[in-house]
């Protein structure tokens, strides 16, 4: 008696042919999503409204593997040991001058538009230069005081990779 088609595909024959290709499933899952693309959930409000507290995404590591970050990039940043990073978007690259003047993004002393944004915010922040080889970064959230956000100046080989959606 011949099986039908889905009952091979739920239920196999556990033989030795069905063993290997399970392992090189398991093998090639566990390089993708530790080396490739890394899932991780989204804790905490700081890049609201563009990413949601609780959602979950992908860092993309191949991103900046032959390209250099660029100014409104949403990247992952290496904040402690390889299980806990940061996201945050990139407002400044090395030799800028970055300012806040009563909410407003100034960079190399010109008003940048961040239509991302959709709530105004009241930071003022004395123009600073960005040093070589770092980048400075933002939340998007910028009803939440400056003196409570997690920003500035963050070495260039502390980025994981890029956001993927």
């Amino acid at each position: 008696m011949k099986q039908s088609r889905w009952r091979r595909f739920l239920l196999p024959d556990l033989n030795r042919s069905f063993a290997l290709r399970l392992v090189l499933v398991a093998v090639a899952a566990a390089v993708v999503f530790t080396q490739v693309l890394i899932p991780f959930r989204i804790q905490g409000k700081s890049m609201e409204p563009t990413y949601r507290d609780g959602g979950f995404n992908f860092c993309w590591r191949a991103r900046y593997l032959f390209a250099e970050p660029e100014r409104g990039d949403v990247v992952a940043i290496r904040f402690a040991g390889q299980r806990i990073m940061l996201l945050k978007r990139i407002v400044g690259l090395a030799g800028d001058t970055v300012e806040f003047r009563n909410g407003a993004l100034f960079v190399n002393d010109t008003w940048v538009k961040e239509p991302h944004l959709r709530s105004p915010s009241d930071w003022n922040l004395a123009a600073r230069r960005v040093e070589p080889g770092k980048v400075y970064v933002v939340g998007d959230n910028r009803i939440v005081p400056l003196d409570r956000q997690s920003m500035g100046q963050v070495e260039r080989a502390r980025i994981v990779g890029g956001v993927l959606w």
